[in-house]
């Protein structure tokens, strides 16, 4: 031991506090973003171990009011349900296959073939693995597809744009020496290079307008004819109306789930079962008080944000005010975090239509002296609206568009344009420049 060195023991207390995460609160925290259909789901899976749970469903949707009476504020679900799309793709080439008269082995082949089918129709594997899985040479292979590419409409199972071109074309009577040609160097087509596609075709101008007039007729995805009709959007979690006394915001009860504690079911029990009983009455008694907070807590933030979206309401997407998670949880009374939660996985119906709540919350971009502050979304709806009504053969360019919104009261710059011209999908001038040239040829 080193001289003057002492050893000694010695205790410390020191204070520390911290969040013990819980897993009734971790469900809890969960409720919050749960829409209606998936809250009655976790409410009857609780149910299933449960026996003091009971699931409430709501009612069943009203039918829609008579003319001149008024319709239920509920959603209803049955509106929302779209007719009889027909048959499938699928169901449709099947039915095709079947009158082509194959013996066993190549109708086993062609429902190889079917399954590779891209739902726009086009063959989505490369011939020679598919000749592999269904035990044919290539040259057998080849000579299948020929009879499956006879299927109507014309254009199914081919395995590029220019093949399902041709096959539409050769059913029609367009196929001339020329059409193939401007097939065979459709990438000039897509640069809209059209007198480089005359050299490359050694043809005129007008002889080439009237192939491309021709080929505008025909369906580049014969596929999506059978499509079926897009779902129904889930019904929404809030309903927006407008009363005598203003906007206000609902819940919407025809979808809501209620959960009802069985709490006389404990008297069937045996006394040996307390404990049981206790801790599962209190389970029950929390999920019931766990889900009134969702709906209250959606509730009050599903109002902060009407309050502050009411240009929205009665005009539409150019009059979406900038609004945050923050603002909002100021407002309400609670955390942010709670905020971003709701708005994450719930659907509000309006007037101007039915959104993810979430999409009202965007950021405030920067404006003059006086004038009013616009959000990024409102901004974004004015550049599709300059785009959409921009003469097609002089397309504004960004700093075009940058100009008009700024001089309209929102400072904005090139480079904001055109991040929100990608996130819209609208190509760039020169690109809608190149497709006004070959639209106007056609």
């Amino acid at each position: 031991m080193t001289p003057g060195m002492q050893l000694y023991t010695a205790q410390s207390f020191a204070q520390r506090q911290s969040l013990v995460v819980t897993a009734q609160l971790q469900q809890a925290i969960c409720l919050l973003q749960m829409p209606n259909a998936e809250l009655s789901s976790f409410i009857e899976s609780q149910s299933e171990e449960n026996p003091f749970i009971e699931l409430r469903l709501p009612p069943a949707p009203v039918p829609q009011a008579p003319l001149g009476k008024t319709a239920p504020e509920d959603w209803d679900r049955v509106a929302g349900l779209a007719a009889d799309p027909g048959p499938s793709l699928y169901v449709h080439v099947a039915a095709e296959i079947a009158r082509l008269g194959l013996d066993a082995p190549q109708a086993a082949a062609a429902q190889i073939f079917l399954d590779a089918l891209e739902p726009w129709g086009w063959l989505g594997r490369p011939l020679e693995e598919l000749a592999f899985r269904a035990g044919l040479s290539l040259e057998a292979a080849e000579a299948l597809l020929a009879r499956l590419q006879k299927i109507e409409p014309a254009g199914l199972f081919a395995r590029t744009l220019a093949e399902c071109l041709r096959l539409q074309a050769e059913e029609q009577g367009l196929l001339t020496p020329l059409f193939a040609a401007v097939l065979a160097h459709l990438p000039l087509l897509a640069a809209a290079d059209l007198k480089g596609l005359c050299r490359a075709c050694g043809c005129g101008m007008e002889d080439l307008k009237a192939v491309l007039r021709s080929l505008r007729g025909l369906n580049p995805k014969p596929g999506a004819l059978f499509d079926p009709a897009p779902p129904p959007q889930r019904p929404p979690d809030l309903v927006v109306s407008r009363g005598a006394e203003g906007w206000r915001v609902d819940l919407n009860r025809s979808t809501l789930p209620a959960v009802v504690v069985r709490s006389d079911a404990a008297e069937g029990f045996a006394r040996t079962a307390a404990p049981y009983v206790g801790e599962r009455l209190s389970v029950a008694r929390w999920l019931a008080r766990a889900v009134e907070h969702r709906n209250q807590t959606t509730l009050k933030i599903g109002a902060e944000v009407v309050r502050r979206q009411r240009g929205f309401l009665e005009e539409g997407p150019a009059r979406m005010a900038p609004m945050t998670l923050r603002e909002v949880a100021d407002a309400v009374g609670v955390h942010e975090s709670t905020v971003s939660r709701v708005s994450s996985g719930l659907m509000i119906a309006t007037p101007q239509g039915t959104f993810p709540l979430k999409s009202f919350f965007t950021a405030a971009l920067a404006a003059r002296e006086g004038d009013t502050a616009g959000s990024a979304a409102a901004v974004r709806h004015r550049v599709r609206q300059l785009v959409q009504a921009e003469s097609p053969d002089d397309p504004l360019s960004d700093d075009a568009i940058a100009r008009i919104i700024s001089d309209e009261g929102v400072t904005l710059a090139r480079r904001t344009v055109a991040k929100y011209r990608e996130q819209l999908n609208i190509p760039s001038s020169v690109q809608r420049r190149r497709q006004a040239i070959v639209t106007g040829a056609l």
